[in-house]
Order: structure tokens, then C-alpha cells, then sequence
């Protein structure tokens, strides 16, 4: 088995990077591309997709930016056919909780014939170290549109634990599972978490979405990700994904990481030191 690579579509995603270090560690060989390898892939180039499959016969899938957005379900069904077409025989699938779009997506591999799995994920906790909450949280003030509603924020490492064990444990072949943090948080509790263990001030605040779309939307954040956070923040985001799930643990056999245990690496990891040097200045 671990002379056929493993394929990883999202190299440098927060997920697939950490995948692709985690097989490799264990002596997998892995394939992982992006519009940036060669060869390339590119989801809006069906036409590099069945080059980069080849010789593969299990696969990590990402969609970016999500499988929510309006074109993803097409877009989906033709990458399961010419993934079949070109001899892939497991798909492991990241998707997202309470997404209709996604869903769909999910289905259609479900009905593909290809072994699959689905790891349905809530919020990543990495969201405010390694993405688009990263720079309010340097700045000592997060600006969302998001209320009291709570969510059981995922550690991504996690994640990634979950993914190699279901790319390379048969058993667990052809099942859903839903992953969670082990507690529920709104932003603004995260933000008093993140704030107390570095002993510095962060705050929280709520800003109307259309205003914070207008922002995304100055900045020349893409037309598809403005659509996905308007999507999350006000479809989403009501409170459907509140409870906590047992994927992670149903998986790996251990509890999901605590938020907190996510705030003590990322401290440790220093991506939140200029939050230091903004109060030493």
C-alpha cells in the first residue's frame, strides 16, 4: 500500500500540509499538488486534473474555497468522474457542518462507487492563528458578524489525525464523520481565552455583515469568499452546529483538543508575538 502515493489536493492548505507531513512521517509516499506544482491542479482547469491523479490510487480531497459555494456540487461531480475514470479508488473528503451546498457535494461521492469517507468539520480553531482571523487578533481587536452564537471549534491537528487514519485504516472505509471540538464557544469567549493566556488585551467585537462585507470587499477579498462568509455569518451561523460531536473520538480513540490546549501551541508557536510587540510599542 505505501508504494501507490497518496494523493493530497491542497498542498499548502491548513489541513492537507499537515496531512502530507504526517503520511510522509509514517512512510507513506504522497502526491501533493496545487495550482502551484507540477503538475499542477487546478479546480477551475478540469483539464489538470486527471494528470495529477495519475498512478494515485487514494486521494485527500480539499475544494477551495468551499464546498458550500454555488458551482462547487458541479464541479465535484466531474472530479468523481474522472477520478473513477483514472483509477482512484478511496476519496477522502473534507466538507463542513450545516452547508446544504456541501452536502450535496458529499452525496455525490457517497453514490460514486469509489470508497470514500466524508470528515465533516466545524469552525477550524487555526481560523485565528492561520487565517482570515489573524490579523484583528494582531491588531487587538477581532471585528465579526457573529453574535452569541456558539460553535465546538476544531483543532486542525486533529483533523489531519483523523484524515491519515481513514487514508490508511480500511475499516474505516465508506463512513461520515462528524468532528468537533469538545466545547462550544462563541467569539467572544475565544477571544477572552486567547486574550487572558497571552496577558494581553484582545477584544471582540460584532459588526453589522453587510458592513463587514463591504470591508472583505475593499480590501479585494475574492467575489467567492465574500459570498462564503456572507453565506456562514447568516445562514449557517444560527445556531445548527452548536452541539458538540465524537468524531475525532470515535476515530483516534482520545478526546478532541481543547481550545485551550489550541491556545497554548499557538502561543508557543509565536505566530501571536506581535500582539506583544504592539503593547511594547
Amino acid at each position: 500500500m505505501k508504494k501507490s502515493p497518496i494523493l493530497i489536493i491542497g498542498k499548502n492548505g491548513k489541513t492537507g500540509a499537515r496531512v502530507n507531513q504526517r503520511l510522509q512521517a509514517l512512510g507513506y509516499s504522497t502526491h501533493a499538488v496545487s495550482r502551484s506544482t507540477t503538475p499542477t491542479f487546478d479546480w477551475e482547469n478540469p483539464a489538470t486534473w486527471a494528470p495529477a491523479i495519475k498512478g494515485a490510487s487514494s486521494a485527500y480531497v480539499t475544494y477551495q474555497p468551499d464546498l458550500a459555494v454555488p458551482n462547487a456540487e458541479a464541479i465535484i461531480k466531474e472530479f468523481v468522474r474522472v477520478a473513477a475514470e483514472a483509477g482512484l479508488k478511496h476519496i477522502v473528503m473534507l466538507s463542513g457542518r450545516g452547508e446544504e451546498g456541501a452536502q450535496r457535494a458529499e452525496k455525490i461521492l457517497m453514490d460514486s462507487g469509489i470508497s470514500w469517507n466524508i470528515v465533516r468539520c466545524s469552525w477550524f480553531s487555526q481560523n485565528f492563528s492561520e487565517s482570515f482571523m489573524l490579523d484583528g487578533i494582531l491588531a487587538g481587536e477581532l471585528l465579526l458578524p457573529a453574535g452569541d452564537t456558539v460553535e465546538p471549534f476544531v483543532d486542525v491537528d486533529d483533523i489531519a489525525d483523523v484524515v491519515v487514519t481513514t487514508l490508511t485504516q480500511p475499516g474505516h472505509r465508506n463512513k461520515l464523520y462528524e468532528l468537533t471540538g469538545p466545547r462550544a464557544l462563541n467569539f467572544s469567549q475565544c477571544i477572552k481565552e486567547i486574550s487572558d493566556a497571552l496577558g494581553q488585551p484582545v477584544k471582540y467585537t460584532y459588526v453589522p455583515v453587510n458592513e463587514y462585507i463591504g470591508v472583505l470587499r475593499e480590501q479585494g477579498v475574492p467575489e467567492d469568499l465574500q459570498w462564503l462568509l456572507h453565506e456562514l455569518f447568516t445562514v449557517v451561523f444560527d445556531g445548527r452546529n452548536c452541539n458538540v460531536m465524537s468524531g475525532v473520538e470515535e476515530v483516534l480513540g482520545r478526546p478532541a483538543t481543547d481550545f485551550k490546549t489550541y491556545v497554548q501551541k499557538t502561543i508557543a508557536s509565536g505566530v501571536w508575538d506581535a500582539v506583544f510587540q504592539k503593547e511594547s510599542a
